[in-house]
Order: structure tokens, then C-alpha cells, then sequence
């Protein structure tokens, strides 16, 4: 099939991938968009196949060696489209695009359709809002070698397309699922996962605490933190010493934090 051609900025074409910007019609449709050459390597690499790619050369900061990307895109069924400028700017989400827009399925599963592998190391996300933090907590998870990110009544969607951009594209390598809270700790005992929850108001540091085998390391927002409900399922509760004037720190710091407590401790 012939690639299309999109000049005008008021194709109506543009305006069904314009709509994503929507939560209703990510989750009716069950798509998103991911905004930026890195972004939708990964995601590729990751195997998300997408349905439509809209590329930009003139934006491109490599035309000739990032347009394999476009080549690899179409190869696995996508319908591809080549824009002008006007018509890529209307539609891309971020300032200063690179020329790549794709729209693919949106990430997530069902809690039942996660696949752990033996001693899962899982983060729980309760509440959080900023795509910015959820975007950090999935980097992390990514690095640290989770098995999933779980979300316990999420605020931000997985298919929000900033979340999408400050994950890096990690959302789509890295299994997510959302739930309501009872339904993730239901989750957790079903499969003899360990609660851990951060929390300031504890003696235990995070270094003191067995991050070994099957453990869920659970962060709240940076405001109110870990919900009462969450903090009492807890099989154990840790801090992360602070020596400034704050008592915590956002979201997607304390996960790394103790992400790579677990992992060294899982190293050793």
C-alpha cells in the first residue's frame, strides 16, 4: 500500500489521533500514542506493534538513519503516513518533536494475566497523579529488573501519552497492571508476595529490611503517602533516612531508592 501524504494541518485524519489526547478515548479505543523517535524504538523493540505512524523527516534530527524506524514500522502491518511540518505539530504532544508519532495499543494487563517469574520483585503505586512520577517509578522499574508495576486505584492511566514520554517508552517493557487497592492485595496474598511499604513514620530503614525473595515495594504520593489501608496490609514498613529539613521524597526517587536496595541485596 501507498504511504499517504499530509500537508494540511486541518486533515481530518489528524484529528481521530488528536483525540487520544482524551482519557475516555484511550480507554474506549484501547490506544495511545507514543510521541518521539526513542520513545517508539523501544516500545518496538519491546514488540508493540503499532497501527499508524505518522514520521516528519524535516524534524528528524537524522533523517537518513532514523527512517529504518519508518521502514520497520510499515514491515509489521503499520499504516505509515509523511507529514509537513504544520500537520505534525498539530497532532505531536511534546514541544520541539522529533517527527515520530505513532499511535499502538495501550499498556497494561489484567492483575490475573501477569506472568511472575519465581521470587518476583513487584512495585506497588498507590494513588499517584504526575505522569512525571508514575514516568520515573516505570524508569526505575525498568533499570532494577521488576517483574511488574502494579497501580492501586490509579489516577493517571498507563496510556496517558505523558506518561508514555517520562517513562521513556519504559511502560511498554516493563508489565503494568491497575486495580482497586482490595483487589491488588488480594493479588499479592494469592501469590505469597511480601508487602513492603515506604513510609517516614517507622524505625526500620530500608537497608535493615529483607527485600529478598517474593516483595511488593510500595510507594504513595509525595503528599499524603501510602493510604491506611495500604499501610496496615503492610508486612513490614521502612524509611529512607533523610538527613534535610523534608521528612520524603517524590514518588519516583523513594522507588529507586529501594529498588536498588532489593537488588543489591538479591546480588549478594
Amino acid at each position: 500500500m501507498a504511504e499517504l501524504h499530509i500537508t494540511s494541518a486541518t486533515n481530518p485524519r489528524l484529528r481521530s489521533v488528536a483525540a487520544l489526547r482524551r482519557r475516555r478515548v484511550r480507554e474506549e479505543e484501547g490506544l495511545t500514542v507514543v510521541d518521539g523517535y526513542d520513545e517508539l524504538l523501544l516500545a518496538v523493540d519491546s514488540g508493540v506493534v503499532p497501527r499508524t505512524l505518522l514520521h516528519c523527516p524535516e524534524l528528524m534530527l537524522d533523517a537518513a538513519g532514523q527512517g529504518e524506524l519508518v521502514d520497520r514500522v510499515r514491515a509489521l502491518g503499520a499504516t505509515t503516513i509523511r507529514c509537513g511540518r504544520a500537520a505534525f505539530e498539530k497532532v505531536a504532544y511534546r514541544e520541539g518533536p522529533d517527527g515520530f508519532l505513532a499511535v499502538v495499543p495501550a499498556a497494561g494487563v489484567a492483575l490475573a494475566d501477569l506472568s511472575l517469574p519465581p521470587d518476583p520483585l513487584v512495585v506497588l503505586v498507590e494513588g499517584l497523579e504526575k505522569p512525571g512520577n508514575l514516568g520515573s517509578v516505570l524508569r526505575s522499574a525498568d533499570a532494577a529488573g521488576v517483574a511488574a508495576v502494579v497501580a492501586a486505584d490509579p489516577v493517571t492511566d498507563w496510556g496517558n501519552p505523558n506518561v508514555v514520554r517520562a517513562s521513556k517508552g519504559t511502560v511498554f517493557s516493563v508489565p503494568v497492571a491497575a486495580a482497586p487497592l482490595p483487589e491488588v492485595l488480594a493479588w499479592l496474598r494469592d501469590n505469597g508476595i511480601r508487602l513492603v511499604a515506604t513510609t517516614p513514620d517507622t524505625e526500620l530503614l530500608h537497608t535493615d529490611a529483607d527485600l529478598t525473595g517474593p516483595v511488593a515495594v510500595a510507594v504513595g504520593t509525595e503528599k499524603t503517602g501510602l493510604s491506611d489501608a495500604a499501610l496496615a496490609a503492610a508486612d513490614a514498613r521502612v524509611r529512607i533516612p533523610m538527613a534535610g529539613a523534608v521528612n520524603s521524597l517524590n514518588a519516583g526517587v523513594s522507588a529507586a531508592v529501594v529498588l536498588f536496595e532489593a537488588v543489591r541485596q538479591r546480588s549478594t
